[in-house]
């Protein structure tokens, strides 16, 4: 004997009457957060090409000098200025709505102005990205190739190139891993790093570490007690501050405070993280100073509406900026290479 069901797709019968329960709720399920991008000083630029001068102290020097001796050699202070620089690189996301989607009703909803916004969103994705980067700047050719800034991962990978030695990241400043997830990088290692940071900027200057995944969970367990040298996974006993009047214990690390500055410690977007090496990690971080980097737009972020020619409301969004890496030995670096 049959009977009234709503799972038969060849003969429905009653299941035609069933209406849908579609709820109002859109959900995006990708990471959003650029902490790169927000953390940074933002500036004007007047020009494709941004440059800055660095400047450095001779080394200390301890002699005494002789009475009566006069002034016969005289030193250039300015000798050992250079020049850095990064191109301006423009970023661009389009929208459109069809004239009927504009008309009917729908979840979220799905009309122009929310276009507008998604794009606004993943704009500020791909520049997050394009700043975490490793690519170096190239130069626009009228041929295809585009203006692209220089992204962090280049600009503190310590190799020579556009930025002369004495200012470029030290080795101290680098620390590179072969294991997955940065199971290798400890306490120590990354006090290494704030330290030689301190010994280029000599100011114990806030630092903001911009951690993946895998590097943020391995930061998390520095609060653990083991053998001198081991990793923070490998240590076997765990120190908490504990409230005795709370329901709750925390076993995350949001704020380090070193002998030689404050660490705060953010998580970075896992879809705009460096990849080094060519693979993909999630064991890399940057150690970065905010007083020694900055935006420079040339043109800020806005949305233009372009016409209708029937089809639909149609526009884009864009902005033109660059990075600006002032003293690229005042930053640091994980490089997760699994």
């Amino acid at each position: 004997m049959s009977f009234s069901n709503t799972f038969d797709t060849t003969n429905t019968g009653s299941g035609v009457s069933n209406r849908e329960d579609l709820t109002d709720v859109l959900t995006i399920l990708a990471p959003e957060e650029t902490p790169v991008l927000s953390s940074a000083n933002k500036q004007r630029a007047s020009a494709t090409k941004v440059e800055w001068t660095v400047d450095a102290l001779a080394a200390p020097s301890t002699a005494g000098i002789s009475e009566g001796a006069d002034v016969t050699a005289f030193t250039d202070q300015f000798a050992g200025r250079a020049r850095l620089g990064n191109r301006v690189q423009k970023f661009r996301r389009d929208y459109m709505v069809s004239d009927l989607q504009e008309a009917v009703d729908s979840v979220g909803p799905a009309k122009i102005a929310q276009a507008e916004a998604k794009a606004i969103r993943e704009l500020k994705r791909d520049i997050e990205a394009t700043l975490c980067g490793t690519q170096d700047e190239a130069i626009e050719d009228g041929a295809g190739t585009a203006n692209q800034l220089r992204g962090l991962g280049d600009w503190l990978d310590g190799a020579a190139g556009s930025v002369p030695a004495a200012f470029q990241t030290p080795d101290a400043s680098i620390y590179t891993t072969a294991e997955a997830a940065a199971d290798a990088f400890t306490e120590s290692a990354l006090n290494d790093i704030i330290t030689s940071i301190f010994t280029v900027t000599g100011s114990t200057n806030d630092l903001v570490l911009v951690a993946d995944t895998g590097l943020r969970r391995v930061v998390a367990d520095f609060a653990r007690f083991g053998a001198a040298g081991t990793a923070a996974s490998e240590a076997g006993v765990r120190s908490v501050n504990y409230d005795g009047n709370s329901g709750s214990i925390k076993l995350s690390v949001d704020l380090y405070e070193s002998d030689h500055g404050v660490v705060s410690i953010v998580n970075g977007n896992p879809d705009c993280m460096p990849n080094f090496g060519g693979n993909t990690t999630t064991g890399s971080g940057y150690l970065v100073n905010p007083e020694y980097y900055g935006i420079h737009e040339l043109i800020p972020m806005g949305s233009t509406r372009l016409p209708n020619l029937g089809g639909g409301e149609r526009g884009f969004v864009d902005c033109a900026l660059t990075l600006g890496v002032y003293h690229p030995g005042a930053h640091g670096v994980i490089q997760d290479v699994a």
